[in-house]
């Protein structure tokens, strides 16, 4: 084995240190967990927040694009609406159900590899796609495959981006959640173009390809740990006096180990989510009995219902108003166009804002009801232009700021968000697997693609209600107490009367003394 020499020290005494030993000492400096005195806010979280704006392109992005095949695939496999809206409804589904699996096994392993096989996942089901049979074949393919491969690289990769960032939190997760966007409004009407020469099937080998980017993303993914100043001073400090307690003698120093332990556990305490959960289903199921937490879910579950189905139907729906197919086409764009100014703009907003943040995402869900009622009233190509702006910019609102929010004192904490986003997630899942079936069973029942905005509009109303309670929940207003709280409540009423009750006897018989006395002074 080779040796290279080593200077340290005042007097630059040589050692020699195994070439072997100077690998693993820088591979760890690569690829290692980077260790910051407090939370960053950048450094290395730059970089993560461009491998989550790739995968939000190779995911979601890619996801809400597939609406460009919807005819495709009804005629290639003689399918209604509803029999191919499952095959994106599958894969909504099993991305957000296996979402306390993808926080599991990334509390385990870390999140590197945990993105890397998602990467492979999203790959190999969109390419396998391409060489189905029936609509079947593609309910495994896209359906299970990728949305599996979409789950495993998604969630790890915008919990970590939480960690690096605090104050500029969700300014950051806005502009990166943004790659959604951009791939829409590329991704529509190239693909819209590209069929037209190679077909559906070579555009879903192609699309699969570029997906394949995600596996360089998750090899991005450093985790962090945050160990504050003063634990490390204290550390230095003990191993000072271990060193000169060993010189003169002294063996036993138990007692300070433990203070130091004991101050390190409060600093630790202090800094937020320092480490990876140490427990063993790497999920904190405790959240359930949060009010706060169950009301946001609930939100979450019924907004879901909106947030894929007016992108899978939005260009057949426009082509039963009136508008040519290729400009059809471009009503994805327009969204797109939007949801990019709408994630930027809230970001702004929320780092902003003097109030609950809560708040202005329940204004947001609003008009966003409002604005999917009237894609079901319009029937012009400006109506339509206008509706799918509007909805563009706040769906970009919510979309990149209801996971991330999480991390909000108003809901979780950052201290519970890498363990609690899976259950939410998972919560969210039964939604997102009737979503688009629901719509396309309305649009097959009315003859009307306008019917499936009623659901969407309809799920996203049930979802403000639920957002709306969050910030009571969390303030105790709408909290019952419990009998164990009320049965110490009485006794401490029952005490502190028994304590007034005393000082009234006392003083009352201190007055009894004082009027004894002058008696006896008058006699």
């Amino acid at each position: 084995m080779t040796e290279e020499p080593v200077e340290y020290g005042r007097d630059r005494l040589c050692c020699r240190r195994p070439a072997a030993a100077m690998r693993t000492s820088y591979s760890q400096r690569c690829l290692g967990p980077n260790v910051y005195p407090e939370v960053p806010e950048g450094g290395w979280g730059w970089a993560v927040a461009v491998a989550f704006f790739l995968v939000e392109v190779c995911t979601y992005g890619t996801l809400k694009s597939l609406g460009v095949f919807l005819q495709d695939l009804m005629e290639e496999f003689g399918e209604s609406n509803s029999r191919v809206s499952w095959v994106f409804s599958i894969c909504v589904f099993v991305f957000t159900f296996t979402a306390p699996l993808s926080m599991m096994l990334s509390n385990r392993f870390g999140f590197r590899p945990v993105v890397v096989m998602g990467g492979i996942l999203i790959s190999l089901g969109t390419i396998t796609s391409a060489f189905s049979s029936s609509i079947n074949d593609m309910y495994i393919s896209v359906g299970v495959v990728s949305g599996l491969g979409c789950c495993f690289a998604f969630l790890p990769t915008v919990t970590l981006l939480a960690q690096y960032f605090s104050r500029q939190r969700a300014l950051v997760t806005s502009v990166a959640s943004s790659g959604e966007s951009f791939a829409i409004f590329a991704f529509a009407p190239a693909l819209f173009a590209l069929k037209k020469h190679i077909g559906w099937r070579y555009c879903l080998v192609v699309l699969g390809t570029f997906q394949a980017s995600v596996i360089g993303c998750g090899l991005l993914l450093r985790p962090i740990i945050i160990e504050p100043e003063p634990l490390k001073e204290q550390e230095n400090e003990q191993s000072g006096t271990s060193m000169s307690s060993e010189d003169s003698g002294v063996t036993s120093l138990s007692t300070s180990n433990e203070d130091v332990r004991t101050a390190g556990a409060e600093n630790q305490a202090e800094a937020g989510p320092l480490r990876p959960s140490t427990s063993k289903l790497g999920l904190d199921f405790s959240v359930l009995k949060d009010g706060a937490f169950i009301w946001y879910s609930l939100f979450g579950l019924f907004a879901t219902l909106g947030f894929f189905a007016p992108q899978l139907y939005i260009i057949e729906l426009s082509k039963s108003r009136g508008v040519e197919a290729g400009v059809a086409s471009y009503m994805l764009s327009v969204m797109a166009g939007a949801e990019i100014f709408g994630r930027l703009s809230i970001g702004v907003v929320l780092n902003k804002v003097p109030c609950r943040k809560t708040l202005v995402l329940l204004g947001c869900v609003i008009l966003l009801c409002l604005v999917l009622v009237a894609f079901a009233l319009v029937w012009e190509f400006w109506g339509l232009v206008v509706c799918c702006a509007l909805y563009g910019y706040f769906m970009g609102t919510v979309s990149s700021t209801h996971i991330p929010m999480l991390a909000e004192e108003d809901v979780v904490g950052i201290e519970k968000m890498a363990s609690s986003v899976g259950v939410y997630v998972f919560i969210q899942s039964f939604a997102g697997l009737a979503g688009p079936p629901l719509g396309g069973v309305l649009v097959d029942v009315t003859k009307n693609y306008g019917a499936a905005f009623y659901s969407c509009a309809a799920g996203m109303g049930l979802s403000a209600i639920c957002l709306a309670l969050v910030g009571p929940t969390k303030s105790g207003m709408c909290q019952r107490p419990s009998r164990h709280e009320e049965e110490g409540r009485s006794t401490e009423e029952e005490e502190k009367m028994s304590q007034d009750s005393g000082q009234s006897d006392f003083l009352e018989v201190d007055f009894r003394h004082a009027a004894h006395r002058d008696h006896v002074s008058v006699i």
